[in-house]
């Protein structure tokens, strides 16, 4: 797979800082029972990396020290690493808001139909990928099967609570585009999921984050096999809105990879890009001898994505 990364690092986007920190984004592993060709994790059915214990409990650590008030578990699906129900009932005992970026399809495999229930009994905040309400679409991106699991799996979730307005029982769906495009505009594309997914499926929701694919890891080894590269660069940089630039997540967010290492976001995670750029490569440890977070923020080509249009953060979009 060709790493899209010297195509990224030299850049010209605007420098920014971090303001505080709010949320600790932990990547328990790139285990998933999935290969989806927008992943930019490039996570799949045969990666062994996972999240232990020790680098959680690090983490619960840090959360203690700065007073972070969310979680934002993701992978992989977070669901395989062994240690996720420990570390969730760990952080609701604080009082921490625990967010679980949920690929629904798992709550559809043998051994975790325990997923559902679990979350609803620790009231953890779901955000679940269903990048379109076209089976077709769905399918197209994600594989076969997928969008029918995904909706018995959400079906589910509505059954347990959730979707339906209850606010420890929050459901939001996740769309991105199939191809090199950016998003449709948020608002307008939620209330087409939510009609479309009630009237057919009886599914309901509460919000719909619209996020741009990312030229990084698969998607972008996609892009570079069919010369689509560049063009998606040039549409990201010429949809840049400055007044995004306030409201992107690495203001006031820390991503941990499953080693413990700090990043900026889940995205220059990937491309191994850490935290400010720093040499030394911080972990969780270091965090722990500090007064403040560190505010240096780094930044490259794919950050466009973020600024693009709307906006792009995994909350949706920006503006």
């Amino acid at each position: 797979m060709r790493d899209t990364f010297p195509l990224l690092e030299n850049t010209d986007f605007p420098p920014i800082r971090r303001r505080r920190l709010d949320t600790l984004q932990m990547n328990l592993g790139y285990l998933c029972n999935l290969a989806c060709i927008h992943c930019h994790v490039n996570a799949g059915p045969n990666r062994t990396e996972l999240m232990d214990r020790a680098t959680m409990a690090t983490a619960l650590a840090v959360v203690d020290r700065f007073g972070i008030g969310t979680l934002d578990l993701t992978g992989g699906s977070p669901e395989m690493n062994p240690e996720f129900r420990w570390l969730v009932e760990q952080a609701r005992h604080r009082g921490v808001r625990v967010m679980d970026r949920l690929n629904p399809t798992i709550m559809e495999e043998p051994g975790y139909d325990w997923v559902g229930p679990f979350l609803a009994e620790h009231d953890v905040e779901v955000v679940a990928s269903l990048p379109c309400y076209s089976k077709e679409n769905v399918d197209a991106q994600r594989g076969n099967g997928v969008f029918e699991a995904s909706i018995a799996a959400l079906k589910t979730l509505n059954g347990l609570g959730y979707g339906k307005g209850d606010p420890d029982r929050v459901l939001n769906l996740v769309y991105n585009p199939l191809g090199a495009t950016l998003p449709p505009d948020q608002n307008a594309l939620e209330f087409e999921y939510k009609r479309l997914l009630a009237d057919e499926f009886d599914l309901h929701f509460d919000h719909l984050f619209t996020l741009a694919n990312m030229p990084i890891k698969r998607f972008g080894a996609i892009l570079l096999s069919k010369g689509r590269f560049e063009d998606y660069m040039t549409l990201l940089k010429n949809s840049y809105r400055r007044e995004n630039l306030d409201a992107v997540m690495c203001r006031d967010l820390i991503s941990v990879d499953y080693r413990g290492r700090l990043y900026d976001c889940d995205f220059n995670q990937m491309l191994g890009l850490p935290l400010g750029k720093d040499s030394s490569r911080p972990t969780l440890a270091d965090l722990l001898d500090l007064d403040e977070p560190p505010r240096a923020i780094a930044v490259a080509d794919h950050c466009y994505g973020c600024t693009a249009g709307q906006g792009s953060s995994c909350g949706g979009a920006l503006t």
